[in-house]
């Protein structure tokens, strides 16, 4: 059995939150000050582990680079307004994290979401006390791929990279375990694109849902 993990480090949307449905409603908002007809969540559920940008160009690809720039920051500002609304946690989420919480081990956050964005989703939830760090985006010079966030949250934690478990549904968060010197796990609950293939990505583990996770001899009894 290997060591048990002195944390569990996670990405936010798509690993555990379902956050589409209120990233939709924003973009809607957007496309309705634009006088266009709203896009179908279906459409964006893929793209959202890639961001807002991805988002606007799946409900906007008429437009050119900077034209969706324009309408970043009105997307991001409409969200802002409703972090929680119809966002939930994914299926076994709720009990994966009580687990944690029941076996002390910490768990936390590392996001490429804005960190008041994301501390807002988490205070939604009612997280906040219980989430022993959250990383965001904007909160280093760099973010994932790029390692630093991962290992500024293992700081923050008094812990080695070795003796946590990053778990992301994006390859950039396995690249940005693997650059750390972090196991990782893919969630391949989560959200990506029909050509993406997890399998290729390098994960040290994958599971289905957060229930095979919390059964795996990754975490202790």
């Amino acid at each position: 059995m290997p060591t048990p993990p002195r944390a569990v480090l996670f990405d936010l949307d798509g690993t555990l939150v379902d956050s589409a449905p209120d990233l939709c409603n924003a973009v809607n908002r957007v496309l309705a000050d634009l006088g266009r007809p709203p896009v179908a969540l279906s459409r964006l559920r893929q793209v959202v582990s890639k961001g807002g940008r991805a988002m606007l160009a799946v409900a906007l690809p008429d437009l050119d680079d900077a034209a969706r720039e324009a309408r970043l920051a009105p997307f991001l500002a409409y969200y802002g307004e409703a972090l929680a609304n119809d966002s939930v946690a994914f299926d076994g989420v709720d009990e994966l994290l009580a687990a944690l919480d029941a076996r002390g081990i910490a768990w936390g956050i590392v996001t490429n979401k804005p960190e008041g964005l994301a501390r807002g989703v988490v205070e939604g939830f009612g997280w906040t006390a219980r989430c022993k760090v959250l990383v965001g985006g904007d909160t280093l010079p760099t973010r994932k791929p790029d390692p630093e966030p991962l290992l500024f949250a293992c700081t923050q934690l008094g812990i080695a990279p070795g003796d946590a478990i990053y778990v992301g549904d994006d390859q950039r968060d396995i690249e940005a375990a693997r650059a750390a010197g972090m196991p990782s796990v893919a969630a391949l609950w989560g959200y990506r694109e029909p050509h993406e293939d997890p399998s290729q990505w390098g994960a040290d583990h994958a599971f289905d849902g957060a229930a095979g996770l919390l059964a795996s001899d990754l975490l202790p009894p």
